[in-house]
């Protein structure tokens, strides 16, 4: 190939990648198995294909590429930065690398439980040594803590993950939760969802699918989590 033609394959897939980025949801939808295709030269065009990116912020069209190119181009990350590319910040001392490369990884089963862990290690020392979260400890944790898990989240799955989606789709059925549980794959027919074989621990799962939160003590931690000032602020979602 000469170096015009490459020139050429450089720029027409980077004219792909913009439009990816200027596109709304729907349209980014349509076009992920072109990105895909185009992981070959994605992969030529380096790290400074990330830098018209913001590292603090939410687009899910960074996390994607990354996405492809650590399912297709692996030795990319050799330079390790890209494995938490993404800024994130905590007043408790969290240290969320972890979770970042497991959304990364699409590793989902094993992101939520270590977002299960981090809502305990905010919520206190009762609720690690208890083992889970009362609903009265939710309005005591950090704000930037929880918009770091929500950001990471929405980042790494296409916008369809969060605790800010889960709020974005109560709001839209009147905020009942007997409407949102089948919408968002918690409910079947009428009946939970088995934990965890029955979850859909995939991309292909619905929007608001994850994080979970466990039910059996009651809507309230989840209702507290999602009126939380920090995600009530994330996209216009207060309830």
């Amino acid at each position: 190939m000469t170096n015009k033609e490459q020139d050429n394959y450089s720029n027409a897939t980077l004219d792909l990648i913009n439009k990816f980025v200027d596109s709304n949801q729907r349209k980014r939808i349509n076009l992920l198995t072109k990105i895909e295709d185009e992981v070959e030269n994605i992969y030529k065009l380096g790290p400074t294909l990330f830098e018209s990116f913001n590292s603090d912020g939410d687009d899910w069209a960074a996390g994607w590429l990354l996405q492809v190119l650590k399912k297709y181009k692996p030795d990319f990350f050799e330079n390790t930065k890209f494995n938490n590319w993404f800024n994130t910040y905590s007043d408790s001392d969290i240290n969320y690398d972890e979770l970042q490369l497991m959304l990364l990884e699409q590793k989902f089963e094993d992101a939520d439980r270590l977002t299960s862990s981090y809502l305990r290690q905010l919520a206190g020392k009762l609720a690690k040594k208890r083992g889970y979260v009362f609903y009265s400890e939710v309005m005591n944790m950090s704000c930037k803590d929880l918009q770091t898990i929500d950001r990471l989240w929405i980042i790494y799955s296409r916008g369809k993950f969060g605790f800010s989606i889960q709020a974005k789709i109560l709001k839209s059925v009147g905020k009942k939760y007997e409407l949102m549980w089948p919408k968002i794959g918690w409910k079947k027919e009428g009946l939970w969802t088995r934990y965890p074989t029955s979850f859909c621990w995939s991309l292909e799962a619905p929007d608001g699918h994850m994080p979970l939160i466990n039910q059996l003590r009651g809507v309230r931690l989840m209702d507290s989590i999602l009126r939380h000032p920090a995600i009530a602020e994330r996209h216009d979602n207060i309830l």
